[in-house]
Order: structure tokens, then sequence, then C-alpha cells
């Protein structure tokens, strides 16, 4: 059974679990998941889990490019929300405990959110050492997505022989800089980082063969909600793509082939996707023949 060790436990992994996205800002780019205030997050993270999501995952600095966000700015939002919903009694889960990721890829943001209670760090900066080191010594979950450069500054896409290539080079690199600051495969999850530095078609490749990368032998962590390429897919066009209010049903159609590929957790905003992903997980599990 595949299974992914965090701080003070793990999730099991036998079939694909949510992470519903809770956002302390006010610039995200969806607005239905834009909570302005840390009461704000943890009531609707609160009615998230109730919903049925496994993990709440709390960020406060939008992805999208943009200035600089301070440590003590970030930390001020993030950690009185991660406070709230880590010490909150899940509804869901056996263990009781609401599991919260920390959004962020400041290690002295990561620390303090942390020792508020959050079990995972899923940081959208492909890691450095300060982190690796954090990660390592807290014996925490971590998201190590796939960037090509600083986050939230805008670069032009790149091409790549085989993208789905160059992403398994690029991850197996960066595990093992990991492994050598003393983080454990175990606590690692890979996330190609769709829309990061990837045009809609190379996107939509990854999305086909996801596969491959979960053969890595870690869990495979699609963020892929309300994303940029489904707007364009849909639209037909990058530079008319549909806004992040009209791609909710294309958000359901991915998810589903996403879980089909084998897509361990799927971090999304809607009680659609979340639903797809529970059906396409039940028509997709093996069936036990009969002795």
């Amino acid at each position: 059974m595949r299974r992914w060790r965090l701080a003070g436990g793990g999730l099991d992994l036998e079939r694909p679990i949510a992470a519903a996205i809770v956002n302390v800002t006010v610039d995200s780019m969806f607005e239905g998941a834009r909570s302005g205030t840390p009461e704000q997050a943890v009531a609707d993270g609160l009615a998230l889990a109730e919903a049925g999501f496994e993990m709440l995952d709390i960020g406060a600095v939008a992805a999208k490019a943009g200035p600089p966000v301070s440590a003590e700015d970030e930390a001020a939002a993030l950690v009185p929300a991660v406070e709230g919903l880590a010490s909150a009694e899940s509804p869901v889960l056996e263990t009781g405990a609401l599991t919260v990721s920390a959004d962020t890829f400041s290690p002295e943001v990561a620390r303090r959110a942390l020792a508020a209670g959050a079990s995972v760090v899923n940081d959208i900066s492909g890691g450095c050492e300060e982190m690796f080191e954090l990660v390592a010594k807290t014996g925490c979950g971590y998201v190590l997505m796939h960037i090509e450069g600083p986050p939230r500054r805008d670069r032009p896409w790149r091409e790549y022989d085989d993208v789905v290539d160059h992403l398994r080079a690029w991850f197996e690199g960066r595990v093992e800089a990991a492994r050598e600051l003393g983080v454990s495969e175990e606590q690692i999850a890979i996330d190609p980082g769709l829309d990061f530095d990837l045009s809609p078609e190379q996107d939509l490749e990854i999305l086909r063969r996801l596969g491959e990368l979960r053969a890595l032998g870690l869990p495979l962590y699609v963020s892929l909600s309300r994303k940029d390429f489904i707007g364009a897919v849909l639209a037909g066009s990058w530079d008319e793509r549909l806004p992040a209010g009209e791609r909710e049903w294309g958000t359901v159609a991915a998810v589903t082939l996403a879980v089909r590929e084998g897509a361990d957790v799927l971090r999304i905003h809607d009680r659609s996707s979340l639903q797809a992903m529970h059906l396409t997980a039940e028509i997709c599990r093996p069936v036990e023949s009969a002795a």
C-alpha cells in the first residue's frame, strides 16, 4: 500500500484523497476561494472538511506573479488559520484530527506553520537547502513541485524534446538533493506543477502520462483545479481563455482522468470535483476475484 509520511503520522493512499484549497487572501485566481481573513479561512476550511475533504491546503500568498510578500505578513495571515484548523476535529477521518497543509515556499513561514499544527508543507518553489533541512528536522510531509525558476514571476514557456522525461529527470535530481540533506523519500510527494512554466499542450501531455510520474514510486500530488490550461482548452485559445469562475466542469473532467491515471492526492476547490474523484476511484478500484 502506498503511504505518505507526515508530521505525527501518515496518510494511506489506497484510494486518492482530496486536498481542499483554502486561501487567506483577497487576490487568489479564483474568487470563490478567497477567505480574506484567518477567521473566515477557519470557517471555510471547516465547511470543506464537513463536505468530505480529507486535507486542507492553506495558503496566504497568491501563486500568480506579483511583488514579494514578507515572511511576517504571510505568517500573520497563515499561522492563525493553520492553528485554528489543526486544532479542530475532522468529521471524516478516524483519527479525529484535520490534516492541514501549509502552502508556502518560505522556510521561515513553513517553520511557524508546522509549529502551529500543520503536518505538510506544500512548496511551489522546487525546494531549497533551508527548506529541505526543515523538512528533515520536523519529519513533516513535503510536496515538491516542478518549476523552472523563482515562483511568482512570469516566464516564457520552455520547449522540451519530451516534457514528461524532463519532469522525471528533474524530480529524480531534486529528490536526491533532499535525501542528501536528510529528507526521507517517504515524506515526499511530487507535483508536476501544471501551469507553472508549462504550456497548455505540455499540461495535457503530462496528464495523459501521469502514470510515468507515478512510476517514480512517490505519492503523486496533482494540483489542477480551475487552472489556466483548462480555460484555454475550453475556449480554444490561450489569449481568450475562460476565467477561473467558468472552469468548474472542465476541472471535473481533468480530475476524473487524473484519478484514472494514478493521482494520489488531488488539490481542488469544489465539491463537484470531490464527487468526481470518489466515483472515479470506485470505478477504477481493482475488483477482488472470488476465491
